[in-house]
């Protein structure tokens, strides 16, 4: 077997005022690994698809995988690079039996609104209708008809905080391979849920819904179960969330259980709402608490999202209310990081920090600081069900104002783990307050140290009050804003 390997994968948020350029992407490509073949940070999908082609005695031609931060609608001239490379890439390796792509599921570039789907159906018109195509997605996707037309399966993570990329990966790899060896015969179908949301999987009803998911691929014929959440933040017409099956030659019980599962999460659509409180509301609750840790999730400024992540509101705050024994991170600001460098570590100095995107990042503040610590290309951990992955923050700082530690990056990156403290001898356990730029990835770091953990909805360009969104694109006969558009 020929097994080729490629993905371009961004999510973008089409509010954000930061554009996706080529610079912007993190360009993997065969040439530029190491002997041993294995893509660090997001590859994990590669080394999965290299390692099991290994064992089978497979041949496993890798292309490109080219990554950027979330952030907001990629150009054309960018998106389009990228696409026709890996494409070439592919042509030059016929024939192949085997097409697996790790893409995300929610990237818009100028002139497409869907490009999983466009780099999909051109793949299929390269390799022909015998080649099997197997595509991995990040749950916040959008998938469409035309996109399982021309793909044999897709699998998409079923937990968030993503902590399952790479066993969705073994799990594609193994219904592809399957496929390929004329073991199986997958078959897909959606079923349209009729909602846009965000749901966090560590908390029930949905805990619930994704062990039955995974409970029910072990009956016969069920080959895998995925909801697409949606992503709320991009404003195009397939923006919604859907319950995908894949069965083995059974399109009436891939219908079924699609239908099925899809009905029982549109019941539970009042339960699965984020309960996210207002920036001062959220800061009341915190600072109410008599003792413990507090973590404070200020997910409308998440760099994951597609925010700039250097938004003011909250520290602001915080500084307003006096508050001491807290700590804060990331904001980016390469600037004040670069400033704070250059004084040196134990330096008071005068700082402009954060403000720098527009309206949604607030105002710059005007700090007086202490430089408490400096880390050159500083990396956090994250949490893989196989082990962490270290994520690249740039040079980071470490300041000191008023009783609050600050941590400052110069690359964009939401916080995932308690390791973006701890690597600048912050211990966060010895903390009252801390205040994170993350929406949920956050959790599986810090929910085994926090006391109590806050969703905080405060001004941003990842606003995680949905009727709030001013879309223009998107078709809103879902809800929220209808609380039954199947009745409609």
């Amino acid at each position: 077997m020929r097994v080729f390997a490629g993905g371009i994968a961004t999510e973008t948020n089409t509010f954000s005022p930061m554009p996706t350029g080529l610079a912007d992407f993190e360009v993997q490509r065969a040439r530029d690994l190491d002997d041993s073949g294995e893509l660090p940070g997001f590859g994990g999908p590669f080394n999965a698809f290299r390692n099991r082609c290994q064992e089978r005695g497979w041949e496993y031609i890798f292309s490109l995988y080219a990554f950027a931060q979330p952030a907001g609608t990629t150009v054309r001239a960018a998106y389009e690079s990228l696409r026709d490379e890996m494409l070439a890439a592919l042509k030059a390796a016929l024939p192949v039996d085997i097409v697996l792509l790790p893409l995300h599921g929610a990237m818009v570039a100028e002139g497409y609104d869907d490009c999983e789907t466009d780099i999909v159906q051109r793949a299929r018109a390269i390799v022909g209708p015998r080649a099997k195509i197997g595509v991995e997605l990040d749950l916040h996707c959008d998938v469409t008809p035309a996109l399982i037309d021309a793909a044999d399966a897709i699998v998409i993570y079923k937990e968030y905080p993503h902590t399952d990329i790479n066993e969705r990966a073994e799990e594609l790899f193994a219904i592809i391979a399957d496929a390929a060896d004329a073991k199986t015969r997958p078959t897909m179908a959606l079923f349209d849920c009729r909602m846009i949301g965000l749901y966090l999987t560590p908390y029930q009803p949905m805990r619930a819904f994704v062990d039955d998911m995974i409970a029910r691929e072990a009956a016969p014929h069920v080959l895998s179960l995925s909801l697409a959440h949606c992503f709320p933040w991009g404003d195009v017409p397939t923006c919604g969330t859907q319950m995908l099956a894949v069965t083995d030659g059974d399109p009436a019980l891939a219908a079924r259980l699609a239908r099925e599962f899809g009905e029982r999460f549109f019941a539970m659509r009042h339960e699965v709402d984020p309960r996210s409180l207002p920036l001062d509301a959220a800061l009341d609750q915190a600072l109410a608490a008599e003792s413990g840790l507090v973590v404070v999730a200020d997910q409308a400024d998440n760099a994951g999202g597609g925010a700039p992540s250097d938004s003011t509101f909250v520290l602001r705050a915080l500084l307003e209310r006096g508050v001491s024994e807290a700590a804060l991170g990331m904001i980016w600001d390469p600037v004040a990081v670069k400033v704070a460098m250059s004084a040196g570590e134990g330096a008071e100095l005068d700082l402009r920090l954060g403000g720098k995107m527009g309206p949604m990042s607030g105002d710059p503040l005007d700090l007086r600081v202490t430089v408490s610590a400096i880390i050159p290309a500083m990396k956090q951990q994250w949490t893989q069900s196989d082990g962490p992955v270290a994520i690249d923050c740039g040079d980071s700082v470490a300041l000191c104002c008023q009783g609050i530690d600050i941590i400052v990056n110069s690359r964009r990156s939401q916080v995932f783990s308690p390791t973006v403290f701890s690597n600048f001898g912050i211990d966060p356990r010895a903390k009252r307050l801390l205040v994170i730029k993350s929406t949920q990835h956050f959790y599986a770091g810090f929910a085994p140290i926090a006391d109590q953990i806050i969703y905080m909805a405060g001004p941003g360009a990842v606003a995680p009050r949905f009727k709030d969104i001013p879309y223009r694109r998107a078709d809103l006969r879902k809800y929220p804003w209808l609380d039954d558009p199947f009745a409609e």
